[in-house]
This record gives structure tokens, sequence and C-alpha cells, in this order.
């Protein structure tokens, strides 16, 4: 059995007042012991998650949104290197979300040396994919997924360090969401993938952690986590409320 987990990503959100009641807000939930919990608040924000987490002794991991393709600290003015992020005391980075492919226009290329230099700084990595509203109407929704996955794959066989997180561009913050059916096709289909690639009996096969991220709601988070080759979700909105994070996070682990 594959240990679901649930990560919420904060994206450009939070004021130092804002965060606190969030992480304090978090306390009062009863996140399952049989969950993995991940936040991803802002890198201005992470020190003080982490020593806020720490202080209420919450089960709750924390993690960046990005960080350079460099491995090394150097003259990057206005770049965190992996290594800063492992210093800082961070567990986790997001690396490949469409966002960033999107508007910072990354290539394959560049997410690879990020997911390179996270693995060498020894953080675990949660790796976006999804397509456009074009490319699933075009009926390319997998062999998309499998191109962005590619550039990866000799990075993937440490199953450990990396999570898949399958977030359908046209369905991140337009309130529209997969259908169960469509997200489970996509999630065997990588694991098929994986297969080919890596060989039916690859532990990494068995044992990779595919999240679906796509207006993800306390109302529909049941019926997405109950298929098979969904193993939880990257959260963004409603991950800014404790109590809708907190009755995600239950979901995933009934």
């Amino acid at each position: 059995m594959r240990r679901p987990l649930v990560a919420g990503n904060w994206k450009m959100n939070g004021t130092r007042a804002s965060v606190a009641e969030l992480v304090s807000g978090l306390r009062k939930q009863s996140l399952p012991e049989q969950v993995d919990v991940v936040v991803f608040p802002g890198f201005l924000h992470a020190d003080q998650v982490l020593t806020s987490i720490r202080s209420l002794d919450l089960s709750v991991g924390v993690g960046v949104q990005d960080c350079s393709p460099d491995p090394d600290c150097g003259a990057r003015t206005g770049e965190i290197s992996a290594h800063q992020i492992a210093d800082l005391g961070c567990a986790w980075v997001l690396v490949g979300h469409s966002e960033r492919r999107t508007f910072w226009s990354e290539s394959d290329e560049v997410l690879t040396q990020k997911c390179r230099a996270a693995q060498q700084a020894g953080l675990k990595i949660v790796f976006c994919v999804g397509e456009t509203l074009e490319q699933r109407e075009s009926g390319i929704s997998l062999a998309v997924v499998e191109q962005q996955l590619k550039a990866v794959l000799p990075l993937l066989d440490a199953h450990e360090t990396v999570v898949i997180a399958y977030e359908p561009i046209w369905a991140i913050g337009t309130g529209l969401t997969a259908q169960p059916n469509q997200v489970q096709e996509i999630h065997a289909g990588i694991r098929a993938w994986l297969a080919r690639c890596l060989g039916a009996g690859s532990a990494t096969v068995k044992n990779m952690r595919i999240l679906y991220g796509g207006s993800v709601k306390a109302a529909n988070a049941c019926e997405l986590f109950a298929m098979p080759d969904v193993d939880g979700g990257l959260i963004g909105g409603a991950s800014l409320s404790a109590d809708e994070f907190g009755a995600i996070c239950r979901a995933a682990g009934n």
C-alpha cells in the first residue's frame, strides 16, 4: 500500500499574520496519522512555518515552491539554491508547476536540472505535470504528460524522493475538476508508462505516489482519492483554509 500524501501549495499568498492563523488552524484539525501532510508556503514565510510547526508539535512537512537549477550557491542574484532550502530545514520542493512552465518558460532541461539539484541537496520533490484544455480536447493528454516525465526519467527511479503530481492546467484555479474516471485514466497511464520504461517489476512502478491537483475540495476529495492510482492531492486554493484542508487530509485517510 502506498502511503497517501496531501500537499498544500499556498502559492503567492499570505502575510505573517495570516500564515500564523493558518498554521494555528491546522493544529485544531484531526490530521490522520496514516497520511503524510506537507505545506508549501512562500519562501519568505518558510522559516516562520517551520518554527510554528515545531512549537505546536504538528506532524506536517514543509517545502518551498521552487529552487534554482544551479546546484551550488553563488552569483545568481535573487535565486534560492536547493542547499539553502535544506539548510533552512525544509524537506520538500515543488518542481515543474504549470505556472512556472508557463509564466517563466521553464524548459524540460531546466526542470531536470532543478530536480537533480534538489536530490543532491537531499530534498524530496513533488514533480508536476499536466496538459492544457486544447491538448485534452485533442486527445493527447497522456502523450503530453509522458513527454514531461521523460525529461526526468533517470531521476524517477529514486521513488522515495520523488512524487508525481498530475495537474491538468485547465482545472487549476478554474473551478473545473477532472472527473474521477478521467483522473484515474491518466494516473494509471503514468504507472503503465513507468512500467514500460523501468520494467514491470520495478519498485518505482509499485511505490511511486501520484497525486491529483486541480480544484480539489473537501466536497470532491473522497471520490477522487477512492481511485486506485490516486495517492493523494496537491491542493491549491483550498489549502488556504485550515478547515477545508483538514477535511481533504481526512478524506485521504479513509
